[in-house]
């Protein structure tokens, strides 16, 4: 059965104690690409760094004593599992955590400072869920599912409670999309009070089970998983968001693992916020075409922001590769004095800015007065790079 607004007003004035109204920041960016005023609900703010508590805490509060007392557990690999560690904790209740053995260390760190006892189970989430079922059956403890309950998605529900509050104009809510719970529960609260408000759902292209399984009418497996937005890499969705967002979300979209990245970067380097790859999941699809229909006023909940500072690393450079703003190269020079200072006065007279220089003289192609030279450079955009480029070529540096 579908959740209904006195379930979702209910839920707001449980949590309003405890969980954090999170601010909506306005984009100016993401206004000018999109043509539309753009905010994003930041609930990489929240407690644990994301969303997750909202629908952890519910449900654990809503347990009876007997229950209480034998304790939770769950499946994550990371922000369901700080979210029920910290709920858990909140209300003197022991809790254990299974994750997939490739989990991040801060967030199994972050886990553990909770309170929750973390074992690791599996490579993915979906082992790691299997090991917790187990646990839950020879312990009795409860599970806590990460999207698949209507008290998980009356939870999150209270995000788009929360906009309609803060933004009683908007237009549009662009959410991030795994297992379901978000996405359902935001569609819910803004369906019920706003039907004519568009609800779109984000989903990665590499793990995305949801355009199929809504073509099926029925939850399908993804037919791969590969995403650096680990947060929203779930193989199946749960039964009780589907029917949510059967009943109220207007469409799901893909985005690329380039438009992430891009995405995240744009989010760090114009808004200030540090937010994980399924944060930017909303994000990135603002900044592509498939959402070019979209007018008025647009909240983009950003999910969360726990990155692993080395992933961030990573993914950043991805995203100043995908922006065409980080070139690598690799050109033939003369092995002779002034040889490599006309190869990087024609860099500096392009504009670019040189941040990595790396010599070689073995290669299979080279000729004993050649060196070759790979080139990691700072550009504008693909514009210039492909100026670059050309110059490079016409100056007889690349071959081939």
């Amino acid at each position: 059965m579908l959740i209904t607004r006195t379930d979702i007003d209910d839920a707001v004035a449980a949590l309003a104690p405890v969980m954090r109204r999170t601010p909506l920041v306005a984009s100016r960016v993401l206004s000018e690409r999109s043509g539309c005023e753009v905010w994003l609900k930041c609930e990489n703010l929240q407690r644990t760094g994301s969303f997750k508590p909202r629908g952890a805490y519910l449900r654990i509060s809503r347990l009876a004593p007997d229950e209480r007392a034998r304790g939770v557990v769950a499946a994550s690999a990371g922000n369901h599992a700080q979210g029920v560690a910290w709920s858990a904790t909140e209300l003197g209740i022991p809790s254990r955590v299974y994750m997939p053995t490739g989990a991040s260390l801060p967030k199994i760190a972050a886990t553990k400072a909770y309170g929750a006892e973390v074992v690791l189970e599996g490579s993915t989430v979906d082992e790691a869920l299997v090991a917790a079922k187990r646990y839950a059956q020879e312990t009795g403890a409860a599970l806590i599912h990460p999207f698949d309950h209507p008290d998980i998605v009356t939870g999150q529900a209270t995000v788009g409670a929360e906009i309609l509050q803060q933004m009683p104009d908007v237009s549009a809510v662009v959410v991030p999309l795994g297992g379901g719970g978000l996405l359902a529960g935001v569609a819910a609260a803004i369906k019920v009070q706003r039907p004519e408000v568009k609800v779109i759902g984000v989903q990665a292209a590499d793990a995305a089970a949801w355009p199929r399984s809504i073509q099926q009418n029925r939850p399908v497996a993804a037919e791969s998983m590969n995403t650096m937005a680990d947060g929203i890499a779930v193989a199946m969705p749960g039964e009780v968001p589907f029917e949510h967002v059967t009943a109220y979300v207007d469409s799901v979209v893909t985005v690329s693992e380039d438009m992430l990245s891009t995405a995240l970067l744009t989010i760090l380097e114009r808004a200030k916020l540090v937010v994980e790859p399924a944060g930017a999941a909303g994000v990135a699809a603002m900044m592509a075409p498939e959402l070019a229909d979209l007018s008025g006023k647009v909240c983009v909940v950003v999910s969360g922001g726990n990155i692993d500072p080395l992933l961030l690393t990573h993914v950043t450079t991805h995203g100043l590769t995908a922006a065409g703003r980080y070139l690598t190269v690799t050109a033939t020079i003369s092995d002779r004095p002034g040889g490599l200072i006309a190869f990087l006065e024609l860099l500096r007279d392009h504009g670019a800015s040189v941040l990595d220089v790396v010599h070689s003289r073995v290669a299979d192609d080279l000729y004993l007065d050649e060196v070759q030279v790979t080139v990691s450079v700072e550009t504008r955009g693909h514009d210039h790079q492909r100026e670059l480029r050309a110059a490079l070529a016409d100056a007889g540096f690349l071959r081939g």
